[in-house]
Parts: C-alpha cells; sequence; structure tokens
C-alpha cells in the first residue's frame, strides 16, 4: 500500500521481491492454481457455508500456542484465530494487520507502528499497544522455552538477554507503548528482513486475561477469547477436530464462511479417500492418484517455497566426513524420485533457496560441480572410498549402522525413502534402515538434535519458507547457536570445521548489507559452499497437487500454504 512510510531501501526491496516473486504467480496460473470462482458462481445460504478442510499426518496439533509452534499444521491453525502487526498477503508481500502504518528511523534501529483504531479481540475486549508488547514479551521469557520466538525476534534489541534471563523483561527498555495505539521496537541492528521476521506466529497477539485465568491450558478455552484474527474457536476436540466460526469483532472485512472445520487425518491417503467418499472439501493428491485426476477442473498444482531435504547430523559418525556425505548425496538420482516416487509433481533440486526466492542461483552447481540432480554413480563411490579413509575404515561393512528417519503419514515419502536406501546399497554398498516415527515425535527429536552427538543421525523433512528472505533459507539454517542447525554446521570437529565457520561468518555480513544487490550475491556464494560441503541433501522443491470441490470459490493458497487473514473474506461456497 503506497501509504506505507518506506525507506528507499525497502521500496527496492519490495519491488525486487514482486518480480521475483511474479514467476509464482505466472505458475500459479499455468498449473491451475487458481479456482472455479467466477463473478456469476452464486452464493449458497448461510446453512451451507461450511468448509472442510482436513489436517493430514497428524493426530492432533503440536501446539496452539502461537509464542510455540514450529510446523506448519499448528501455524494454519493458529493464523486461523491470531495474527500480528504485520502478515504476508497472497504475492508474499508485507501488508499491515494491526498496524495501520509504520516508520523506520534513517538508522534502521528504531520501528515505530501505529494501530488501527478500536481494535479488538474476539470476545470483544479492547486491544492495544501493550497487548502487543506483552505478546511479543511473553513469547520470549525463559519459562515459555519457545524453540522459534529467540530467531524470529531475536532482532529485537536484548531480545537474547531475555532469553537467557539476565533480565526480566523488554517492555519499557526496547519494546515501548508511548500510548494505546502506538508500538516502538528497538532493533539491535539494521536487518531487511525485519518486517518479514515479525510475520511469523511467535509475534501474533495473545490476551493475557485468558492466560492469566488459565495458565498453560489457556489454549484449551480459545472459545472465551485470545485472538484477533479473522476466525474464533467453536469447538476444540484433541485428536478429532477444529471447528472455527467468524470472530464478529475482526477489524478486517469478515470472512463468508460460516464455519471452517480442520479435522485430524492420520495420512495423506486416508485424507483423500474421505475427500472421494464427500466428507472434505479439499484434499493433498497422493502421487499414485495424480494422473487420475490431473485433467479435472478440481485438480490443482500449486510451486511452493518448499525444499524437501535430507539432513546429516554432522556429529554422528559417518557424516562428520565431507567425503562420506557427498556420496551419499552423488549417489541419489533425484530425477527418478521426483518421476517414479512422486509422478513428476515435485521439481528435482541441488538448491537450498528455492525457486521464487530472492537470492535463488539458477546457475548454482551440485557437489559434482554440475547442475545435473540425476547423481553421479562414479563420482559417489570415488568420495566414498575417501570417506571410508576419513573414518579409519576399509570396507563398507565397517561402517556403524545408519538410520534415516522420516514422519509417518505418508506413503510417498515412505516409498521415497525406500528408493534412496535402496541407490545407496547399489552405488555405495551400504546398509541403510529407514525409521517412521510421528511428525510431532520427529519434529522433538529435530529439537534435541541441534549439538547433541546423540541426537538424530540422518533424517527426510522439508522447509516451508517462513518469510521471503534468503535469510530464512541460509543463516537462520547454518548459523553458529541457530536452533535449526541440526546438521550441526561449523559447530563439530571434522577436518573442514573451519571452512564451515567461514561460511558462517559470510552469512553473517549478508544479514546486515544494506546494498539489496550486494546482499543477495552474498547469499548465493554462501549457498554454494554449503552445497558444496552437504549441509543439506536437497531432494525436490515441492509442488503441491490438491483437489478442491468446485463449489468452493475464493480459495488460494500463497506460496507458503497459507490464505491471508483477509484473504479469507473472498472464500465462500457457491449453490451447487
Amino acid at each position: 500500500m503506497e501509504k506505507l512510510p518506506m525507506s528507499t531501501q525497502q521500496r527496492v526491496s519490495t519491488a525486487g521481491l514482486v518480480a521475483l516473486l511474479s514467476l509464482l504467480v505466472i505458475l500459479l496460473g499455468a498449473c491451475g492454481g487458481g479456482n472455479s470462482n467466477t463473478a456469476s458462481a452464486r452464493k449458497a445460504p448461510p446453512s451451507q457455508q461450511v468448509f472442510i478442510e482436513p489436517e493430514r499426518g497428524i493426530q492432533d496439533l503440536s501446539t496452539f500456542d502461537p509464542a510455540l509452534t514450529f510446523d506448519v499444521p499448528s501455524e494454519t491453525a493458529i493464523q486461523m484465530v491470531f495474527t500480528g502487526l504485520v502478515s504476508l498477503d497472497k504475492n508474499l508481500v508485507v501488508r499491515p494487520q494491526l498496524a495501520s502504518s509504520w516508520t523506520v528511523s534513517p538508522n534502521g534501529l528504531t520501528w515505530t507502528f501505529h494501530l488501527k483504531p478500536n481494535l479488538k479481540f474476539s470476545d470483544g475486549t479492547p486491544l492495544t499497544s501493550m497487548d502487543v508488547a506483552y505478546s511479543l514479551d511473553r513469547a520470549l521469557q525463559p519459562a515459555q522455552r519457545s524453540s522459534t520466538a529467540p530467531t524470529y525476534l531475536g532482532l529485537i534489541k536484548d531480545a537474547d538477554r531475555l532469553v537467557k534471563g539476565q533480565i526480566r523483561t523488554i517492555i519499557g527498555d526496547s519494546v515501548l507503548t508511548p500510548d494505546p495505539e502506538t508500538v516502538v521496537i528497538l532493533a539491535r541492528q539494521k536487518a531487511t528482513y525485519f518486517l518479514n521476521a515479525l510475520t511469523y506466529p511467535c509475534s501474533y497477539v495473545v490476551e493475557k486475561k485468558l492466560i492469566d485465568k488459565y495458565g498453560s491450558k489457556w489454549t484449551d478455552h480459545l472459545q472465551e477469547g485470545g485472538g484477533a484474527g479473522p476466525f474464533k474457536v467453536k469447538e476444540y476436540t484433541h485428536n478429532k477436530r477444529i471447528v472455527f466460526v467468524p470472530n464478529p469483532n475482526y477489524y478486517g472485512p469478515k470472512p463468508q464462511l460460516q464455519q471452517v472445520i480442520f479435522p485430524f487425518y492420520r495420512d495423506t491417503d486416508t485424507a483423500y479417500k474421505a475427500y472421494q467418499a464427500g466428507q472434505v472439501d479439499f484434499a493433498i493428491v497422493p502421487s499414485q492418484q495424480v494422473a487420475r485426476v490431473r485433467n479435472q477442473p478440481e485438480f490443482h498444482l500449486i510451486p511452493q517455497l518448499w525444499i524437501r531435504y535430507y539432513g546429516m547430523n554432522y556429529l554422528v559418525k559417518p557424516f562428520d566426513s565431507i567425503n562420506m556425505r557427498r556420496a551419499f548425496a552423488l549417489a541419489l538420482n533425484k530425477d527418478e524420485l521426483a518421476h517414479a516416487i512422486w509422478k513428476d509433481v515435485p521439481i528435482p533440486t541441488n538448491h537450498i533457496i528455492p525457486l521464487g526466492m530472492p537470492g535463488y542461483n539458477p546457475n548454482l552447481r551440485g557437489p559434482d560441480n554440475t547442475v545435473s540432480t540425476r547423481g553421479n554413480a562414479q563420482l559417489a563411490r570415488q568420495y566414498f572410498q575417501k570417506g571410508l579413509q576419513d573414518e579409519g575404515l576399509t570396507s563398507a561393512s565397517q561402517l556403524p549402522p545408519i538410520t534415516i528417519t522420516y514422519p509417518s503419514g505418508n506413503q510417498d515419502q515412505a516409498n521415497e525413502i525406500a528408493a534412496a536406501i535402496q541407490m545407496w546399497q547399489n552405488v555405495l554398498g551400504v546398509t541403510v534402515r529407514g525409521e517412521a516415527i510421528d511428525f510431532n515425535k520427529m519434529l522433538d527429536e529435530l529439537s534435541n538434535t541441534a549439538g547433541n552427538p546423540h541426537g538424530l543421525q540422518m533424517w527426510a523433512i522439508g522447509w516451508v519458507a517462513d518469510y521471503p528472505d534468503p535469510q530464512d533459507w541460509t543463516t537462520l539454517q547454518f548459523d553458529a547457536g541457530s536452533p535449526y542447525n541440526q546438521v550441526n554446521y561449523g559447530q563439530n570437529n571434522s577436518s573442514d570445521h573451519l571452512q564451515q565457520q567461514a561460511t558462517q561468518k559470510l552469512l553473517e555480513v549478508a544479514d546486515t548489507l544494506p546494498d539489496s544487490n550486494a546482499r543477495l550475491q552474498a547469499y548465493q556464494n554462501a549457498e554454494q559452499q554449503l552445497v558444496n560441503d552437504v549441509a543439506w541433501l536437497p531432494i525436490t522443491q515441492v509442488r503441491n497437487a490438491y483437489v478442491l470441490r468446485p463449489y468452493v470459490q475464493g480459495f488460494v493458497m500463497n506460496a507458503q500454504l497459507q490464505v491471508p487473514p483477509d484473504d479469507w473474506s473472498q472464500v465462500y461456497i457457491s449453490v451447487h
């Protein structure tokens, strides 16, 4: 919006972002990313304004607390009920939410947000600048043990001291409330991604009186209030479903839907069968079913800012060896995995920064110094022999047991792991065991893998963009001390650890560069080194294949798998 005060640099960055993300928008249209919304679609009566969207692969939410969320299913539910100062729109551009406008000082360290007038929580309680300050401070309190707030709110001055318990609060220190409609946030350093970081759920505003009343169980009482998003909770039955209804006190355009229901399904196949049986309105299409529905009008294929990758713990043998990591990477034919298992829905990739993100490098090369994603069996064997020497071994049979852990609930994922295990066996002669565990349990184990030689050894997981900035894919994932550095890059005693630490320093410099072009180039240089080091073993960039009832109008997810808060007002059920 033109009325938002922006510095020249912010205008350049936003314009560049729109240009770079326009590719995704074009792909959305080319792949059927829209829906059947037409001007002539007649709206069904209120009793039929019910949309049922399954949450698949989980038995329940890992959390309903914005300060604690770290996974897509929980974030999806949280963003129905809560919101913050700013959010990302369907094109992933920062837009105002609770804030009506903002300014930033010339040195980039003082951010002043002006709230919209007459804001309220869903129970009608006024929402003021003190609620914003309380929520930011609460997320960073040591007692919360949030795995996300120290990262996404870490740019706030003294946030690190609060997390460590060195100060009692940042309210009145780096988060100021000069009046009920103004919030001032002091940053510890100038960073072009500051606003993007504030779109993450840990910055969302929560209602203090509900938390004071119910303590740690407050999210079981969201029927009484708690948030200021487009919906409120009518029913939350653990391990079964959540029912949302419109928030009558929402400051934005009101939803037309009278209910949105999130039932929990243990896996993608079960949710898809529920769609076929007419029990839900939306479903991810299992890969083996794509060919059958690809030409149907209800089928949609949307590119996502989502990389699926394998992680290897640098603190656990044999993955402390760069040669062993390269051997495992080059033994995989990603083209074959994408084609045979996923039916060409995802895009094979060597990239950490995905297509469509600022900083995407079309010239990036894999560990074999080519752009190929087919693997290189001969070179993989050469690296494997060097890796054995690194470990003081002479044959594959002497390797310690190797296990790759992955989330249960997705048969395609299980099939991919089985195929990858077979490739490692065929090319390297290595036996790898696959272990499927509950998604939420896996997230817990991943959280305990950073800095832990007894954590997961190898795993398959994905990363969806939190905000459209390459920092989210690089510094956040691999810098020293980051809770997301589960591979322990630069935090190990491997032979190349000094090179890893040099790359970390490069990322830290990139975070602060004022020139946009120089900053993106620095991230690209660092990404190339990360790929050379096999910091991640990227497999595919996800394209979301789903079916949507033709009578669901206006439902469009952005490249982060989310419907922006105000966009729910455009979703309705037509006569059918």
